[in-house]
């Protein structure tokens, strides 16, 4: 019987990496696409999931952070849609990850690595063939100033990988196959298609939350929240495309591009702060002079805490 449960909806995918009680998984995951670097063999999960995050219906942060033994901070997401910006959102988030290690009194050599990886259904870079794409600071020679800042990109749609060759490919297009189509495999598949036990693990925590009904409600909850960002992305377009309003679609993404940056520095502080997050929606309805307003506010709390 197939599970059921896809890990591209970002409720699971958080569930099944960010979870403390699977660090394995996320260890595994990790170790996957940061081929060439320092091993990892423990991490530690600084946002686990936590069921009561979700009460109410509130819609919280579902990045994974965590941090290993090298003191790098790690962040994880799932994205199935391309809104726009969304190379700016990048580079902002994991700077700011760098830049929040700093408290007053330190050196910069006390700064650890920042590395941001996205799990994208789509392609940023169609023109690109590799499955996992690698962003660091280069000379455009491809001498490397620093790799505190990274950000990875596996593009799933990219993957050429069979059931008949899965078994023998690499870590990560193991794990680009698995996040493609566990859905629709059953436990026994994937014993046999994948020589991990993480991966394995893996997929018992989604069958999880198919046979329990709270997190499969919410599952439910946030696979149609997903499915209706994307059919209002994809309506948009369309609309701009066929009413010909190019000028008034520029200036509405434009708008909606300047506080949507606003609204996501707004959580990432409070991520930071350890504090109680706002959702998007509760955010939506402020407007940009209050946006700003908060935002300084929550900046000095940070400013403050440093202290």
């Amino acid at each position: 019987m197939a599970i059921g449960i896809s890990p591209l909806v970002d409720f699971a995918f958080k569930l099944m990496l960010g979870s403390p009680e699977h660090t394995g998984v996320t260890i595994h995951f990790l170790n996957s696409i940061l081929v060439d670097q320092p091993r990892i063999t423990h991490v530690e999960i600084l946002n686990p999931f936590l069921e009561k995050d979700f009460e109410d219906d509130k819609l919280s942060v579902l990045d994974i952070l965590a941090t290993d033994e090298h003191g790098r901070l790690l962040n994880i997401e799932m994205q199935t849609t391309l809104p726009a910006g969304m190379s700016q959102r990048l580079v902002y988030y994991a700077s700011c990850l760098y830049i929040g290690q700093l408290r007053e009194g330190e050196g910069y050599p006390e700064l650890r690595p920042a590395i941001s990886i996205c799990v994208l259904t789509q392609a940023m870079f169609p023109q690109v063939p590799g499955l996992h794409l690698d962003f660091r600071l280069r000379e455009k020679t491809g001498s490397i100033l620093t790799d505190d800042l990274q950000i990875h990109l596996l593009e799933l749609s990219k993957l050429r990988l069979s059931a008949e060759n899965v078994y023998n490919s690499s870590p990560a297009e193991r794990w680009a196959y698995f996040l493609r189509n566990a859905e629709q495999l059953s436990q026994t598949e994937i014993r046999r298609l994948f020589p991990d036990e993480e991966i394995v693990e893996a997929a018992g925590v989604l069958e999880m939350i198919s046979q329990t009904p709270a997190q499969r409600w919410l599952y439910f909850a946030r696979q149609k929240f997903q499915l209706d960002a994307a059919a209002r992305l994809q309506k948009a377009r369309e609309d701009g495309l066929l009413e010909g309003r190019q000028e008034g679609v520029r200036e509405g993404e434009a708008k909606g591009l300047q506080e949507g940056v606003v609204v996501g520095r707004i959580l990432l502080l409070q991520q930071l702060l350890g504090i109680p997050q706002s959702t998007v929606d509760e955010l939506s309805r402020s407007d940009a002079s209050e946006l700003a307003g908060m935002e300084e506010q929550l900046q000095r709390q940070l400013r403050a805490r440093g202290q």
